[in-house]
């Protein structure tokens, strides 16, 4: 069963302008999310939970520099965006 992506208007404005400023990144971004939807533990996606003020929070990867942070909450089958970009922007 497929998990179903939430997406806040927040995140929205926030994967907006990320993917106005890295166009080379929109194949890779979609793939990321499409793959997420079928499987958040994929190990290509490299979901880990986050410490610290993000610690109900999880990540994972669009490639090597950017990350997508969402929140899973796996009764619901749900996983909610909430953030996207690179690794000290997002954490």
């Amino acid at each position: 069963m497929a998990y179903k992506l939430v997406y806040p208007k927040s995140y929205i404005k926030k994967a907006s302008k990320f993917l106005r400023r890295h166009l080379q990144l929109t194949g890779q971004y979609k793939k990321t999310l499409e793959l997420l939807e079928l499987n958040p533990h994929h190990p290509s996606l490299r979901l880990h939970g986050l410490g610290g003020k993000l610690e109900a929070l999880h990540s994972v990867s669009i490639n090597m520099s950017y990350r997508i942070v969402l929140e899973l909450i796996i009764t619901d089958k749900e996983i909610i965006l909430v953030d996207v970009g690179d690794h000290g922007q997002v954490y």
